[in-house]
């Protein structure tokens, strides 16, 4: 048994090398500038991802509160089940999320998609409705980003075909931009 545990985090350790630095301060300077211009940011997946973009929103939301500056917008659209499946069930899962942006996206607001494999087809529809909202969509993938990778306006592709691992990637992923976005706000 050691010698997977040992595998495994050799593997993680080597993906998380393999991840270029600028894609993820691209991601970071997106959020801070929807932040500073009292843009919303949307964040969603599916399965795993749909834990870490609740994760990924409460962090933004909660744990970059400054005193005296405006606290950031941000709304997880994984949260709300009875939508959730109210969409699936009258019209397609390929709606959960493009709907509910519907009602709340604007122009140069940020939307995050979570989607191991880039496949998820109600992550790429809800990039297509950013996109006629005029905003900005932001992949989070592995694989080698699927079709959601077309989609997005940015993304960042965990180069790996092991489920857990890009999850974990994701996550990781989600506490280093959270921790840069927080020091610029906290700087400024």
């Amino acid at each position: 048994m050691i010698e997977e545990i040992k595998e495994y985090l050799d593997q993680i350790s080597s993906l998380v090398l393999k991840i270029p630095s600028e894609r993820i301060e691209r991601l970071a300077l997106i959020i801070l500038d929807a932040y500073h211009a009292g843009k919303k940011i949307f964040i969603f997946g599916n399965g795993g991802g749909s834990s870490t973009s609740s994760h990924f929103a409460c962090d933004l939301a909660k744990g970059t509160i400054s005193p005296g500056k405006p606290r950031m917008k941000v709304i997880s659209l994984a949260e709300n089940v009875p939508l959730l499946t109210a969409w699936a069930n009258d019209t397609d899962y390929t709606n959960t999320f493009g709907e509910q942006l519907k009602n709340l996206v604007e122009p140069e607001d940020v939307v995050i998609g979570l989607s191991g494999s880039g496949m998820s087809p109600n992550v790429i529809n809800a990039f297509k409705v950013a996109r006629d909202a005029g905003a900005t969509s932001v992949l989070l993938s592995g694989f080698s980003g699927g079709k959601a990778v077309e989609a997005a306006d940015e993304a960042i592709v965990v180069p790996s075909e092991d489920m857990q691992q890009i999850e974990d990637i994701h996550l990781m992923l989600c506490h280093i931009i959270f921790r840069a976005v927080r020091k610029r706000i906290r700087m400024v």
